[in-house]
């Protein structure tokens, strides 16, 4: 009977492209539409086939990891490329249409991220070992979009180029300006602001590791008299800076909690201080994490849409001063992640094990595709207290974005 169901719902499903699949009975069946990819797979008991009948948005990485699904004639970017090509433009799986509203009824209960267990959801994934993300990331670690001007960059120039771009919104015309990083990664933003721009930076995390490769590498860099890094939560900051800047942060606030991370922004921000927030969105209106990704890679994570961002901005009573929407920037930069990744298998698998390289291979590919089909962006907000602070037009950004590095000399200490 399943899979029965299997067929018709692929049949459904499949509008671009062409998928062969081997079935757990050994029958070979092809599902084709339109012009688009080709993958194949095979299902390797029936056990999978009721699985992927019943919650498939959950099960197809679970029976991936595990080797009951798989790819047949492809990797998994090829057969995700297809899934979520056809998944996002036009095809339908009656059972995750069902289990998708059943999700965002429970999205708020998903999304409860008090600082404690906002400490757990980090921990699950960002205290991973540290070597892990030195296997795939750029040297600084920019674990977040990179910026792709022309698409033919490498994965460090974009990533520079990146830094280079938030740090021209932030308006840091003078040295010494105090910048408060949320949300700071292994330091690399933090870092870049107080060598290339003169600022004074506090980045503060929930890692552990993070926090320790950050110290680690401002002491390395000779700039911890300019660079310091905590372990806090957002929540927790309590004196006004010259500057924010949130980078890949947000994502993990959740819905609960927008009102609550603006208004600590704009009590945080000094009378004509600036912030940039950067994270990831989404085009189609509020919805909900694949079930998938909550399990294994982000727990507590979500991807909003600006409609539900720009109404907590406004009740905190913050100016939005510039928006960019940054559309294909993440494929590309996850394109180069699964590249380096895919180099650095046999070291990450050491680490870990097969079926965590499974894992990973399915949420880079997965996220790349989403990206490249699906409703997926990054936005980049750039907030004021006062409306008066910033010039009239956006050309000063682009000038600041263009100054040499070094623009803003440091001062003598």
């Amino acid at each position: 009977m399943f899979q029965s169901l299997l067929d018709a719902a692929l049949k459904r499903l499949v509008v671009h492209g062409r998928l062969t699949v081997r079935h757990a009975d050994g029958q070979v069946k092809t599902y084709a539409g339109g012009p688009g990819p080709e993958a194949g797979m095979a299902i390797r008991d029936t056990g999978a086939t009721r699985r992927l009948v019943l919650n498939p948005a959950l099960s197809f990485g679970e029976l991936y990891m595990d080797g009951r699904v798989a790819p047949e004639g492809c990797g998994i970017g090829e057969l995700l490329d297809l899934l979520l090509l056809n998944e996002w433009q036009g095809g339908t799986h009656p059972m995750e249409a069902a289990l998708h509203a059943l999700r965002h009824a429970k999205r708020r209960l998903d999304q409860l991220n008090p600082v404690d267990r906002s400490k757990r959801n980090v921990a699950h994934h960002y205290d991973l070992n540290g070597r892990l993300y030195a296997l795939f990331l750029d040297r600084d670690r920019q674990y977040s979009c990179a910026y792709f001007p022309t698409g033919n960059e490498t994965l460090e120039e974009a990533q520079l180029l990146k830094k280079r771009h938030i740090a021209a919104k932030l308006k840091l015309d003078r040295p010494d300006l105090e910048v408060l990083d949320i949300g700071c990664g292994w330091g690399g933003m933090a870092l870049h602001l107080a060598r290339e721009w003169g600022a004074r930076v506090t980045g503060i995390t929930l890692s552990e590791e993070q926090l320790a490769e950050a110290r680690r590498r401002a002491a390395d860099a000779g700039l911890s008299d300019r660079v310091r890094f905590e372990l806090m939560d957002y929540r927790a900051w309590n004196r006004p800076v010259d500057r924010i800047v949130s980078v890949g942060m947000f994502e993990h606030v959740g819905i609960n909690n927008f009102t609550t991370f603006f208004r600590k922004v704009k009590d945080a921000l000094k009378p004509d201080g600036v912030a940039l927030v950067h994270a990831i969105g989404r085009m189609s209106g509020p919805g909900n994490t694949n079930p998938w990704l909550t399990k294994y890679i982000f727990p507590g994570g979500y991807s909003p849409a600006l409609s539900e961002v720009l109404p907590a901005v406004e009740k905190a009573g913050l100016w939005a001063t510039d928006i960019e929407i940054l559309r294909l920037h993440y494929a590309l930069t996850l394109r180069e992640w699964r590249r380096r990744f895919a180099a650095n298998r046999d070291a990450i698998a050491a680490l870990y094990d097969e079926r965590f390289c499974r894992m990973f291979e399915f949420y880079l590919a997965g996220c790349e595709y989403t990206f490249r089909h699906g409703d997926h962006m990054n936005w980049q907000i750039q907030l004021t207290k006062d409306k008066a602070v910033l010039p009239l037009t956006r050309d000063w950004m682009m000038e600041a974005e263009k100054r040499p590095a070094r623009g803003v000399p440091l001062a003598a200490n």
